[in-house]
């Protein structure tokens, strides 16, 4: 098994930002949210479930996931985000350790944004956070998804506190400026984990 840097932060935070200047230093990228968009893509048995479970307007003309009207659902009816989280994060859990497993390179980045959430921190060897004020975070939320302002923030309210996340980092990143502000940071951080995974490797 490779070292493991996770790369969290909370919604809007820019972490796909983060992880894509990573990328284009040949870190490999294993991402919770392209994991979670894979196991419920037309044809799987989760995406059948989820329908069976909130009738055809959970889904796409197409035959997709509806994410936007699914994540309302969840947001106003904890019971169902329950029942959700309980199918999804084993698969989702599974498919992670498979890649990660598979990864040759000294260490991986590897993006999960519910971290916290979901008491993840013991299965990585560092922890990096993307931080945003949270008056960025929703200027980003609503650029990116539309809709109003107090679903926004109910979004962040469901989320980890920033205090959170910045008590279990070891490195941060902070967003709030241009993506080309962020490259010299990132090339210094790769630079020290590729010191730490020689020395974990070793």
């Amino acid at each position: 098994m490779s070292y493991i840097v996770a790369l969290t932060g909370g919604i809007g935070s820019g972490k796909s930002t983060v992880s894509d200047a990573f990328a284009r230093l040949g870190v490999p990228v294993v991402d919770a949210d392209v994991i979670a968009r894979q196991v419920v893509e037309p044809g799987t048995e989760a995406l059948a479930q989820i329908s069976a479970r909130f009738g055809s307007s959970i889904l796409h003309a197409d035959k997709s996931l509806n994410r936007k009207r699914l994540r309302e659902i969840i947001f106003n009816q904890p019971e169902e985000k329950s029942w959700l989280n309980a199918m999804l994060h084993p698969q989702i859990q599974q498919e992670t350790q498979r890649q990660l497993a598979a990864v040759t390179a000294p260490y991986a980045l590897w993006v999960v944004p519910l971290l916290i959430e979901n008491n993840l921190c013991s299965r990585a060897n560092r922890i990096l956070v993307v931080d945003v004020s949270e008056e960025t975070q929703l200027r980003r939320i609503l650029a990116r998804d539309g809709g109003d302002r107090q679903q926004a923030e109910k979004i962040l309210a469901a989320q980890a506190s920033r205090a959170q996340r910045l008590a279990c980092a070891d490195d941060i990143i902070m967003n709030d400026a241009s993506p080309e502000a962020l490259m010299p940071k990132v090339e210094q951080l790769h630079h020290s984990y590729l010191i730490l995974a020689n020395e974990f490797n070793r």
